[in-house]
C-alpha cells in the first residue's frame, strides 16, 4: 500500500491549509456571525461545507485520500462547530432511500445549518441490542399516518433538536429486524417529553424521550415499511467509523505531550519519567496502528466500495484510544485533575480533566458497544459463526 500522497493532492492539502488559515475566527469578533459566514465561503469553494456529500447533491466530490486530508488538517485548525446527525447520519439517508419530494424538503436546510436532528434508536431495553426495539408505529385506517408510541433513551441534543429520525415497530412477526421502519418526527409538538440525563462527567447531552400517541404523515416514512433496517446499518457504519475519531487523536496526542512535558518532576518534566513515557509510547504506536487501518478503508472505498467490518475495528480501537487519552490527560493533572474547573488551581489543562474522562467512558458504548463490534469482527473478518 503507497501512503505517499501524489503532488496533485499535496496541492490540494496546501488549498485546503490556505482556506481554513484565512478564515480562521478572529479574536474579538462575533462567533455565531463567523460561523454560519464560515459555511457560506466553504460552499462557495464547491461544496466544502457538505464534505462527505457526493457531488449530485451538492458536495464537493471528493476522493477518499482527499477526504482524509481534510479530516486531519481540520482536526489541527480551528473550525466552526457542528453537528452530524443531519448532515452526516442522515442526508446519506435520504440520498439514498428518501424520496425526491423528501429530498428537496430536508436536505436544503440540513445543509444551512438551519434544523438540528436528533437520533431516535435506542431504547431502555434495546441498546446493544438495537434489533430489540418496541417504539411501536401503528398505521392508521385510512393509511395517511402512523401513531407512534414508545420511549427512546440516551438521544443525543434531543432537547435542542427540531425533528429526530426515528426506528420504530411496525410488525411484531417474523425476524426482528425485519419489522422496523424509518421516521422523521418533528420534537416541537404534544405527546413527545423530553428529560435530560446528567452524565458521570457533569454534562447535560443525553435524553430519555418519551412518545405518546404522536401522529406521524406517511410522507415522513423514509423507503418502505419493514424495511428500515437495511437503511439503519449503512447509516450506522458511517456513524462508527467517524467515533473512531483517528485524526483527532492523533492531534490529541500531541497536546498531551505538550501538556506532559510542562509538569515539573525534578529536574525535567512528566515526560521523562520512565514510567509515564512507556504509556504515551505504546498508546502512540496504538494509535499508529489505527491509522493504518483507516487507511486500509481508504483504498477500499478508493475502489468504489461501501464501509464494511473495518468500521467496526475503527470504531473499537478508536474509542478506546480516546479513553486512554482521557486517563493519561486526568494522570498528567494529577491532583488538580479533581478540582472540576477550578480556576488558578494548577495547570489549566488539568481544570477538565475529571470530568473528561468520565464522560468519555461512554466512548465504548455509544454508536455500538464494544462488545457488538467484536462480535461484527468475529463473524465478518474472523469468520467465526454463533
Amino acid at each position: 500500500m503507497d501512503i505517499n500522497l501524489t503532488q496533485e493532492e499535496l496541492s490540494f492539502q496546501a488549498e485546503v491549509k490556505e482556506f481554513l488559515s484565512e478564515n480562521a475566527h478572529k479574536p474579538g469578533t462575533d462567533y455565531n456571525e463567523w460561523r454560519l459566514n464560515w459555511f457560506k465561503v466553504a460552499a462557495s469553494k464547491g461544496g466544502w461545507d457538505v464534505p462527505k456529500w457526493p457531488e449530485a447533491f451538492g458536495g464537493p466530490g471528493w476522493s477518499p485520500t482527499q477526504h482524509y486530508i481534510w479530516e486531519q488538517e481540520t482536526s489541527r485548525a480551528q473550525t466552526p462547530w457542528d453537528l452530524p446527525f443531519g448532515l452526516s447520519m442522515l442526508a446519506p439517508v435520504l440520498m439514498n432511500y428518501g424520496s425526491k419530494e423528501q429530498q428537496n424538503r430536508f436536505l436544503p436546510d440540513i445543509r444551512d445549518r438551519l434544523v438540528n436532528w436528533c437520533q431516535g434508536y435506542s431504547e431502555p431495553n434495546a441498546g446493544s441490542d438495537l434489533a430489540n426495539l418496541k417504539t411501536k408505529a401503528a398505521l392508521s385506517e385510512d393509511g395517511t399516518h402512523y401513531l407512534v408510541n414508545g420511549t427512546k433513551v440516551w438521544t443525543t441534543l434531543a432537547h435542542i433538536a427540531d425533528w429526530m429520525f426515528c426506528l420504530t415497530r411496525t410488525n411484531d412477526t417474523g425476524k426482528k429486524q425485519e419489522g422496523i421502519t424509518f421516521l422523521l418526527i418533528p420534537m416541537k409538538q404534544e405527546g413527545i417529553e423530553v428529560k435530560p440525563i446528567i452524565t458521570l462527567g457533569g454534562s447535560h447531552s443525553v435524553n430519555m424521550v418519551h412518545i405518546t400517541d404522536v401522529k406521524v404523515p406517511v410522507e415522513n416514512r423514509i423507503g418502505e415499511e419493514n424495511k428500515g433496517w437495511g437503511y439503519a446499518k449503512g447509516l450506522l457504519a458511517h456513524e462508527r467509523t467517524g467515533l473512531a475519531g483517528i485524526s483527532r487523536s492523533i492531534v490529541a496526542l500531541e497536546s498531551l505531550k505538550n501538556q506532559a512535558g510542562s509538569v515539573k518532576r525534578g529536574n525535567g518534566s512528566l515526560m521523562d519519567e520512565p514510567t509515564f513515557k512507556l504509556k504515551v509510547a505504546e498508546l502512540e504506536a496504538d494509535l499508529m496502528a489505527v491509522e493504518y487501518t483507516e487507511l486500509r478503508s481508504l483504498a477500499n472505498a478508493a475502489s468504489g466500495n461501501e464501509p464494511g467490518p473495518e468500521s467496526s475495528i475503527l470504531k473499537l480501537k478508536g474509542t478506546e484510544i480516546q479513553q486512554r487519552l482521557q486517563r493519561l490527560t486526568m494522570e498528567a493533572g494529577g491532583i488538580y485533575s479533581s478540582a472540576w474547573g477550578m480556576s488558578n488551581v494548577g495547570p489549566s489543562f488539568a481544570r477538565s480533566g475529571m470530568s473528561g474522562y468520565l464522560s468519555s467512558r461512554a466512548f465504548t458504548i455509544y454508536g455500538g458497544a464494544s462488545e457488538v463490534q467484536k462480535d461484527v469482527v468475529a463473524k465478518n473478518v474472523l469468520g467465526l459463526k454463533k
